[in-house]
């Protein structure tokens, strides 16, 4: 069974960066889509980015275009999702998610077949 788990969360001030880890076992998943998804106190999970590893293709939230980047490590079965020029509303536990299909909905959360635990992000005014 795929396992996601989540690192590199944390406390940082508005304008730092931060880069967080979602590292995949129990298969790899070069031919599957990755998402980045986060949820912020009394708001509605969102989709943050996601990438394509066989096709390459990736996608942004228009919120985070720009800030964030999304990439790969296919000797790792490691997806990260580097944040710069994090502001306060970035505060929110941040999710990994694992498409186990082939159709590409990157920011639909119910086409996501397995999700990590969360990691806290915390940006201080």
């Amino acid at each position: 069974q795929v396992q996601l788990v989540e690192s590199g969360g944390g406390l940082v001030q508005a304008g730092g960066s931060l880069r967080l880890s979602c590292a995949a076992s129990g298969r790899t998943f070069r031919r599957y889509t990755m998402g980045w998804f986060r949820q912020g106190p009394g708001k509605e999970r969102e989709s943050l980015a996601a990438m394509n590893w066989s096709s390459g293709s990736t996608y942004y939230a228009d919120s985070v275009k720009g800030r964030f980047t999304i990439s790969m490590s296919n000797a790792k079965n490691t997806v990260y999702l580097q944040m710069n020029s994090l502001k306060p509303e970035d505060t929110a536990v941040y999710y990994c998610a694992d498409d186990l299909g082939s159709r590409w909905y990157p920011d639909r959360s119910d086409e996501y077949d397995v999700w990590g635990q969360g990691t806290q992000v915390t940006v201080s005014s």
